[in-house]
């Protein structure tokens, strides 16, 4: 089983290849991937690194951690799952509901196959109200 790793404190332009580099000096089977910006693309100052075993990620953890890399201490951790994530009570500041709360479960973003005869997916449910409006009404003649 692939234990997974944050690491944080990343600069933000790095060579990829030093930091793989930096990575197989503890040992070999670490695996990194960076979090960019959608927008600009631009590292967003962390990434993941996925090991194989449990004995390895204790030994990146030990080596790395606050390691200096491009000027900024490296912050390596095992890295937690969204779901024990969304359990632990929130703390934010503006005290603002959790995001996973906010969303709508059947809200359809995006569909493969597209069909010109149907409905915008994310207008359905207030055509539906409307359709629901309109058979409810009765003209008087």
């Amino acid at each position: 089983m692939s234990i997974r790793l944050y690491v944080g404190n990343l600069p933000q332009t790095f060579d990829a290849k030093e930091l793989e580099a930096l990575f197989s000096a503890v040992g070999e089977g670490v695996r990194f991937k960076a979090v960019n910006d959608r927008d600009t693309g631009a590292c967003r100052g962390f990434g993941f690194a996925n090991v194989d075993d449990q004995k390895l990620a204790d030994t990146v953890i030990e080596q790395l951690n606050g390691k200096d890399f491009g000027g900024n201490a490296l912050r390596i951790e095992v890295s937690e799952r969204k779901e024990s994530r969304s359990a632990a009570p929130s703390d934010r500041r503006n005290g603002s509901a959790p995001t996973a709360a906010r969303k709508a479960v059947n809200k359809v973003v995006h569909a493969d196959n597209v069909d010109s005869e149907a409905p915008d997916p994310r207008w359905a449910g207030e055509l539906a109200k409307l359709k629901s409006m309109l058979a409810n009404q009765t003209a008087a003649v």
